[in-house]
């Protein structure tokens, strides 16, 4: 059972790089170092593709050694993430999650900062990637076959020690360019016309958010089979008081369960800790960086996407807080819990933030927790549990999305 929890943490500030390139091949080469167990391959084949691209082959990620996930392999997206829901008056009850290889559609994930490798960018077997992988995206593999690439991401050292030696500008390069050649090679080999969410979290997101800037939002065909793109952690740029511009000049944030083509984003604070003058997240600029003249960060509230509060409905990796008394955790033998109605969540706009409020509806006189843990120093907010507040909720809304989808296309 997996029961650490992973802080999860990364710079958003990416600087802008690099030209987009028309080889049918990828022009980068892979410097794997480590010894991970790579996913185990399976005789489940994919069918012949269908492109809404030209053709291309990636040198990279035409190996499924170098995918955290992928559908025709056994890996830790299929792994089990059924959920321990805790009730209030201390009754438990679990849900089951299978992964459906026969999904309908496709999900694009990528990781946010997790690598433990000693050099400025990861290598290309996925280590810790894989946990995290685990933890925030497995479960939705029972709506959609999921495709992780493991990319050369900015280490936890990388980002912690700036005397490490090497080019920094160099090292927050190349995790887009492998993101973007795994893409390429995902539509033109795998995707089939098939619609696609995006997935991500905190480094993934600033990843992903550029993919859609400079690759996804002008194309139309692109655009096409974007069902939604789901990044937290992070920012999306938009005018005050708009669902669209700035970042992005075709895709809005979502207004609705059903609307598709859309984002949903957002950056957890508690509501008893709202981001101080130096928050890291809640701005475009990320980091602590002052927003553009006329811009905010986009923020949607999963629980309620049309505006106001919604009740979350979480999944943490299952730990000895779930009680109040920690004695009781033990009788947890999945690897998640949940906690049905303690969370509520809405968009707050406070002296230039614009971020996910989560309140903690608490009850000292009931068996569990009247809170959770997650939170890092008052910069970061609840960013390490970003996912997990809302994961079931992210769940339900993609469901949702799903069917739209499926009853136009």
């Amino acid at each position: 059972m997996r029961r650490t929890v992973i802080a999860i943490i990364s710079l958003i500030s990416l600087t802008a790089c690099g030209g987009d390139s028309n080889d049918s091949t990828s022009d980068t080469s892979p410097t794997d170092s480590a010894s991970s167990e790579a996913p185990t391959e399976t005789t489940t084949t994919l069918a012949a593709p269908t492109s809404i691209v030209a053709p291309y082959t990636s040198e990279i990620y035409s190996d499924p050694a170098h995918w955290t996930c992928r559908p025709d392999m056994t890996d830790t997206c299929d792994d089990d993430t059924s959920v321990t829901m805790i009730n209030a008056d201390g009754t438990t009850e679990v849900e089951t999650f299978t992964p459906d290889p026969d999904a309908p559609v496709d999900c694009f994930y990528a990781y946010p900062t997790a690598s433990e490798d000693v050099t400025l960018n990861s290598d290309l077997i996925a280590g810790r990637e894989k946990e995290v992988a685990f933890q925030q995206a497995a479960r939705l593999s029972t709506s959609c076959r999921m495709f992780a690439p493991t990319y050369r991401s900015v280490t936890l050292a990388g980002l912690f020690n700036p005397a490490m030696p090497g080019d920094r500008t160099q090292a927050w390069l190349t995790p887009f360019e492998d993101i973007k050649d795994a893409w390429n090679h995902y539509l033109a080999n795998d995707n089939q016309g098939r619609g696609v969410i995006l997935l991500a979290h905190s480094q993934g997101t600033g990843q992903l958010v550029r993919l859609l800037k400079e690759v996804i939002d002008p194309s139309e065909e692109q655009r096409s089979i974007l069902i939604s793109a789901i990044m937290l952690g992070g920012a999306v740029a938009v005018p005050e008081g708009e669902d669209i511009g700035a970042a992005m000049q075709n895709i809005p944030l979502c207004g609705t369960n059903e609307q598709t083509g859309c984002i949903i984003t957002y950056a957890s604070f508690r509501d008893t800790a709202p981001p101080p003058a130096n928050a890291y997240f809640g701005k475009p600029g990320g980091m602590g960086q002052p927003s553009p003249e006329g811009e905010m960060a986009g923020c949607t509230n999963p629980a309620a996407l049309s505006g106001g509060s919604g009740v979350l409905k979480s999944a943490f990796v299952t730990a000895d807080w779930a009680f109040a008394d920690p004695a009781l955790a033990a009788s947890i033998t999945t690897p998640f819990m949940g906690f049905p109605d303690l969370l509520a969540a809405e968009c707050a706009y406070d002296t230039g933030f614009s971020y996910l409020e989560v309140h903690t509806n608490a009850d000292p006189t009931d068996t569990r927790a009247d809170s959770f843990k997650g939170d890092l120093s008052p910069e970061w907010g609840t960013h390490a549990v970003d996912w997990e507040v809302a994961s079931l909720t992210i769940l339900d809304v993609v469901k949702e999305e799903i069917a739209t989808w499926k009853k136009t296309h």
